[in-house]
């Protein structure tokens, strides 16, 4: 669609700008972002959102009374779509893939991630804007923190994004060249293509290997030395520069990677359109992929800090010129990161006042919600695991069935168990 702007107001206490970016064209008639042609039986278009909570759920915590950050966090808006709709626990991530965010929030947008995935950084690339040719292979460049063999933080202090686009562009002009780029992302997530490059690497996260040895964990298969020789020597770089000083970084990490991935546009798939709110690149890149806009909202950070009343407002804006939209929200998956259970359950409210309590206020019409975390991020464990996680669906044509609030247990007693996360999205457009 094409880019417009609209003048929209919202309550003072919102950081939103006066002046929202919004996209898509005001007609009926956009293909992309347009209004959608079916029609409720009670007058007006149906409308849809998918609210997610990224790594919202847990296992019981003994510092919070051994209750997950879920059951301990104040969360009536929550609980609130628990009790008027229909839901249950879903097992999200399947047994042949890893329990990342890449697959959890694929398999929300509704695709199965058995069949449409090729790798975690060229859906960072698409929201990028980085266009991958046939032989290029892109993979996730992380700034992080070592400590002899030790990784001792994956985000590098969560570096700002100002200061890590000055070392992404010292590395470019020390080790870039024709088949080697790098590109900027935000705070630590940033992308390398590599023209020609080893394409079936295995790999970790590095945020699965705190406090763990880098040698036993680097990535490894045919061409591997090539990808392990950057890593080196952008090591050597950065510790050689005094751009490094106070920014918490003294490597990089190289992971998920995977050639470019073509996926078929929610609107032929489902018959919605819209947009995407995240602070993430491979949330936004899956959007992007998937044909809807990356709707940008001002201080959005992916952290604790981040504008989750901004989220909302856009979101609500959006929404009236569209049918569909998609709001991310980082800030629990990194609280469990962290094994913060204090910072987590901050999170989880912060969610549901800032971004669901915001959202049932402004909406109208007739409207149905989706809200699922993409995995579990246990404060135990510090990383993603595959257990089912509790979802809901409410609005029109969703009826109460049980469940008393949005928990791992409040949801054992809804209706629905699914065996497939793509199944949610299918059962809200249906």
């Amino acid at each position: 669609g094409s880019a417009r702007r609209l003048r929209a107001s919202y309550p003072a206490d919102s950081r939103s700008i006066g002046e929202v970016d919004a996209y898509g064209s005001a007609s009926r008639g956009s293909s992309r972002c347009g209004r959608r042609d079916t029609i409720h039986p009670h007058g007006g278009p149906l409308k849809y959102l998918t609210l997610v909570p990224d790594g919202a759920a847990d296992y019981p915590v003994v510092e919070l009374g051994d209750r997950t950050p879920l059951q301990a966090a104040n969360t009536p808006h929550m609980d609130r779509l628990a009790r008027e709709g229909t839901g249950g626990m879903v097992k999200i991530i399947p047994e042949s893939r890893h329990p990342g965010s890449d697959i959890g929030n694929l398999e929300i947008f509704g695709y199965d991630s058995r069949i449409d995935y090729t790798g975690r950084a060229p859906l960072e690339a698409s929201s990028m804007g980085v266009e991958l040719e046939e032989d290029d292979i892109a993979f996730r460049c992380n700034f992080v923190r070592r400590d002899g063999d030790i990784l001792v933080d994956y985000s590098a202090g969560h570096i700002a994004t100002e200061k890590a686009h000055e070392l992404i562009g010292l590395l470019s002009d020390a080790l870039g060249t024709e088949a080697v780029r790098f590109y900027p992302g935000v705070s630590y997530r940033h992308l390398l293509v590599y023209r020609g490059g080893p394409d079936s690497l295995a790999s970790y996260p590095p945020h699965d290997i705190m406090g763990q040895s880098i040698a036993e964990h680097l990535p490894n298969g045919e061409g591997a030395a090539k990808i392990r020789g950057l890593m080196e020597e952008a090591e050597e770089v950065l510790n050689l520069s005094s751009a490094t000083e106070g920014s918490g970084a003294n490597a990089i990490w190289l992971w998920g990677s995977g050639r470019s991935l073509k996926l078929t546009s929610l609107r032929s798939k489902y018959g919605v359109g819209g947009g995407v709110i995240s602070a993430v690149d491979l949330v936004r890149g899956i959007g992007r992929s998937a044909g809807l806009e990356v709707i940008e909202v001002p201080g959005v950070t992916g952290y604790l800090d981040t504008n989750y009343a901004g989220k909302a407002d856009y979101a609500l804006t959006a929404l009236e010129q569209s049918d569909f939209v998609y709001v991310h929200v980082e800030a629990p998956d990194e609280a469990g990161h962290n094994g913060d259970p204090a910072a987590k359950v901050q999170a989880i409210e912060d969610f549901d006042g800032h971004v669901v309590g915001r959202i049932l206020e402004g909406i109208s019409g007739d409207v149905r919600i989706l809200m699922s975390p993409d995995h579990r991020t246990p404060i135990e464990l510090r990383t993603h695991s595959r257990e089912p996680v509790p979802f809901v669906l409410w609005g029109s044509g969703f009826a109460a069935d049980g469940m008393t609030e949005y928990s791992e247990a409040g949801a054992q007693k809804g209706s629905l168990q699914l065996a497939r996360g793509h199944e949610m999205m299918a059962r809200l457009v249906a």
